[in-house]
């Protein structure tokens, strides 16, 4: 019975060959922000939440749909020509449904179990 959970485990090639499905699967996740420009912000983070179900990715997620209705309705009860704090509350809104939800899919990685690092 252990030679057959061994086998089952992936190994040199095999768990290189997953470990950049997981890295380009993270990098497109990553992009969804980016690509909508902030509009779809949450949808990394919704994902990485329905995924790990940690107390942690489920509070990113729910800032990042904070964010993300606050800068919606910041976009609809702001004039087109606005300028000051109004203009800066928007950037910064925009800034962090944008680069905030792309960096914390990238950032956000499960960890390495132990004893199964291989050397680069």
């Amino acid at each position: 019975m252990v030679k057959s959970v061994a086998a089952a485990i992936p190994t040199g090639h095999v768990r290189k060959s997953l470990a950049l499905k997981s890295v380009a699967s993270r990098t497109l996740l990553a992009a969804v922000p980016v690509v909508s420009l902030g509009v779809l912000g949450v949808v990394p983070s919704l994902v990485i939440a329905l995924r790990r179900r940690g107390r942690a990715h489920w509070i990113a997620c729910a800032v990042f749909t904070v964010v993300t209705v606050g800068w919606v309705v910041q976009i609809a009860v702001t004039p087109v020509e606005t300028h000051g704090p109004l203009f800066v509350a928007d950037f910064l809104l925009l800034l962090l449904s944008t680069l905030g939800a792309t960096l914390h899919c990238l950032l956000s990685y499960p960890p390495r179990p132990k004893g199964t690092g291989e050397s680069a």
